[in-house]
């Protein structure tokens, strides 16, 4: 097996870089009544929804998800379970986190916590959904189609590339994720899983260039 190369080549450092500027929605924090972390293999995810529940931003927690391909090797008692073990290290009580041990997408994500919170009687006007960095923009895409009521802030670790990619140890894992998130974007909507948004030429032109030089593990295939 090769090594996994840790930063990322040169010769296309402009497209990922554009890539990764698109799916940051540059959202403003504000207060909202629950905290949604959305479950996968970067525990970076719990630990920034637990500073902003510890900065107030929220009183109360869900992680969502079980396993994917992907996560299974590194959080075997599923994302979820995992991110909430994460959460109580960093002294959140208990009783300010539920967890949804059972969706395996974005989708089941936003359905499966908008089920668990309507059968607490858990009154929701706004969530602050916290995933990935390169999610952001899929996330908000799924949740508002799949729960149009609510308000929508995202958010995620607000780290540089370089620093995020050094974090997760893979560069050809994070370009290839960034890859398919901007694919999504498109066949997503088209299949009706999530609201249109729009791709600018020169992202659609980045993504296609990294195609181009191998970067297809992540595409959706028909």
């Amino acid at each position: 097996m090769n090594a996994p190369t840790v930063g990322i080549p040169e010769n296309v450092r402009a497209d990922v870089e554009r890539l990764w500027n698109y799916h940051d929605l540059h959202h403003e924090l504000r207060d909202c009544d629950v905290g949604v972390g959305l479950g996968s293999h970067d525990l970076g995810v719990a630990d920034h929804i637990v500073d902003l529940y510890q900065a107030g931003n929220f009183p109360l927690i869900v992680f969502t998800g079980a396993n994917a391909p992907t996560t299974v090797g590194r959080f075997p008692r599923g994302e979820a379970v995992h991110y909430r073990e994460r959460a109580l290290e960093r002294e959140v009580p208990d009783s300010a986190i539920l967890v949804e041990p059972q969706a395996t997408n974005t989708a089941e994500n936003i359905e499966y916590t908008r089920r668990l919170l309507a059968a607490k009687d858990i009154a929701v006007g706004s969530i602050l959904l916290v995933s990935r960095p390169y999610q952001q923009r899929r996330a908000f895409a799924t949740a508002k189609k799949i729960w149009p009521e609510v308000e929508i802030v995202c958010s995620s670790q607000r780290l540089p590339l370089d620093e995020y990619v050094r974090a997760i140890g893979d560069a050809d894992r994070v370009i290839n994720m960034l890859v398919g998130d901007t694919q999504r974007i498109t066949v997503y909507a088209e299949r009706g899983f999530a609201i249109p948004q729009e791709v600018p030429v020169e992202v659609n032109a980045s993504y296609r260039r990294l195609i181009d030089v191998g970067y297809v593990s992540r595409l959706v295939r028909d």
